[in-house]
């Protein structure tokens, strides 16, 4: 068995639901009814077969609605490995701390390349990097304070699976200054990022080796994978990059957060219009069993 999750936050209507379930009937999906998970917000159909067809019959079809499709066995989550920048958090950091420096535009065109898939992550930070040398490093401070706001859902996304027995992870080709307050704010169990070298009160313009990269993304989730003991089913990752791709990929539930076209067309998974809380709703999880919201 199967479910499609359809999640529209206060917009769901029994009509789409119904037409939905029509859909997946024309599709072969053989679906079973619709059920509400929260009325209004979000409803679960069961169907027996083709979970691509089903996919590709319900995604992006209903304006406004986001639609998991996934088996129904082991839909709850035990590991969540999860990306910072634009993920978590609402902005790229390198961006805005650019912006005390006043080059914003020049880094921004850069990391905007880079999560397209366009460039090579590590050598795209690394010249970003570059770029920022001698900037005082108390901007680090000043940036994180008045530019960086958590992802709406993002506490209740993870304090939600911390307390039903998950592991949270946040890993994030950013910098440890951000990261660290940011995991340590949002509930996630530890933070993986860089760390951006400091000397004589100024940036030095070099980011300390290894990079955290795609390949840090991946082997973060395998690794605590099999820490946990947990099956591929059992593990959720979501990002919005291109170096988020691998993760996304080998997670039994891979999402593409509002992500960029070359992540949202290779996930399994998308939510494109409603905040981080789909992804409890993607799990089953009701509202009244969300914490920290």
């Amino acid at each position: 068995m199967f479910t499609a999750t359809l999640i529209a936050a206060g917009r769901l209507s029994p009509q789409t639901l119904s037409s939905a379930v029509e859909r997946l009937a024309t599709a072969g999906c053989v679906p079973s009814g619709w059920a509400w998970l929260d009325e209004g917000d979000a409803a679960d159909i069961g169907f027996e077969v083709g979970m691509v067809a089903a996919r590709t019959t319900l995604q992006g079809v209903f304006d406004g609605v986001d639609v998991v499709v996934q088996p129904s066995e082991r839909r709850e989550k035990r590991l969540l490995v999860a990306d910072m920048d634009s993920t978590m958090i609402t902005v790229e950091c390198i961006d805005e701390l650019a912006d005390y420096a006043g080059i914003k535009p020049q880094i921004a065109e850069i990391t905007e390349a880079a999560m397209r898939g366009e460039l090579d992550f590590a050598a795209a930070l690394d010249a970003r990097v570059a770029l920022l040398k001698g900037l005082d490093a108390a901007a680090i401070e000043q940036c994180r304070n008045e530019r960086v706001r958590l992802m709406p859902g993002a506490r209740t996304l993870v304090r939600t699976m911390r307390s039903r027995g998950a592991k949270t992870i946040l890993v994030s080709g950013g910098f440890t200054a951000f990261a660290e307050p940011v995991a340590a704010d949002i509930g996630f169990d530890r933070a993986i990022a860089n760390v951006l070298e400091v000397g004589k009160g100024v940036l030095a313009g070099t980011v300390s080796k290894p990079i955290v990269d795609s390949s840090t993304k991946e082997r973060t989730l395998r690794e605590a994978r099999a820490e946990l003991g947990l099956a591929e089913e059992l593990t959720l990752a979501v990002g919005d990059g291109a170096n988020d791709l691998a993760m996304i990929d080998i997670a039994g539930l891979g999402v593409a957060y509002r992500a960029k076209p070359v992540v949202a067309a290779a996930a399994a998974a998308r939510i494109d219009n409603n905040d981080l809380t789909a992804l409890l709703w993607a799990q089953g999880i009701r509202r009244s069993e969300w914490v920290g919201s």
